[in-house]
């Protein structure tokens, strides 16, 4: 018997998938993570949505079922390692078609304002829930040394939706770059250094959820990380808007 050919994929996937690879949001400021799975896992389901007729705030709402099923998990049922896995799947799941939807929006050349509100609104409630999450993880399931282990999640949300949004604060105040203007060349050292801010290694940290000492401890130290990120990213932030403030007439 001849062998089965293998099956190619659907027509417009590879073209889909071409034009997805020249469509690709400058990597400077992003993490090796975002950069290297991320966006790349993003762009094939980008190019699968496109094939399936899917708009980009479908796939934004598919990114928040994913995303919210985690969270939920967490909350819920208490720490295991099949539940740390699933957990793991689910977020990461979400946060790749997280970057799906923005690159099927170039692709089919419909961004706009509502949109990236879509966009931005999951995405702060996907944070702020997340930390949530394991704060009444903590209470219900974990044995922890002392209540003072309550307080850092709520610290880890206070830093990581304050990072969340001054960044996007910046972004929107800072002026756009002249047309045809090269992007800047992306740092490696920077991109290592952005890691423990990136959301797909908080993901990756509930991999540890299956040990309570693990996961407490993973958490609180990333919780510290974030902290000083949060601190230093304030701090570079208000010097570069402070920059383009102009000088006052004598």
């Amino acid at each position: 018997m001849p062998s089965a050919e293998p099956m190619s994929p659907p027509p417009g996937f590879r073209t889909a998938l071409r034009e997805l690879r020249g469509a690709q949001k400058t990597a400077k400021g992003v993490s090796l993570y975002s950069r290297y799975v991320n966006r790349p896992v993003g762009r094939v389901l980008a190019a699968a949505a496109f094939r399936a007729g899917l708009t980009p705030n479908q796939v934004t709402g598919v990114s928040a079922l994913f995303s919210g099923a985690g969270i939920a998990a967490v909350a819920l049922v208490p720490p295991s390692w099949p539940l740390a896995a699933g957990v793991w799947l689910a977020l990461a799941a979400g946060f790749a078609l997280d970057s799906a939807d923005g690159q099927l929006a170039r692709l089919q050349r419909r961004t706009g304002p509502a949109g990236e509100w879509l966009d931005h609104v999951v995405d702060c409630a996907k944070i702020t829930a997340l930390h949530a999450a394991v704060l009444i993880s903590f209470h219900r399931f974990f044995d922890l040394p002392g209540p003072g282990w309550l307080l850092v999640p709520l610290v880890f949300q206070l830093a990581a939706v304050v990072v969340f949004c001054g960044g996007l604060l910046t972004e929107k105040l800072k002026p756009a770059p002249a047309p045809g203007t090269p992007a800047p060349a992306p740092s490696r050292v920077r991109a290592v250094a952005l890691l423990p801010a990136d959301y797909g290694v908080m993901c990756a940290l509930f991999l540890l959820l299956g040990s309570e000492p693990l996961f407490r401890t993973g958490y609180a130290l990333l919780c510290g990380v974030y902290v000083l990120l949060c601190a230093a990213f304030l701090v570079k932030w208000y010097r570069e808007l402070t920059a383009l403030t102009p000088p006052r007439p004598g």
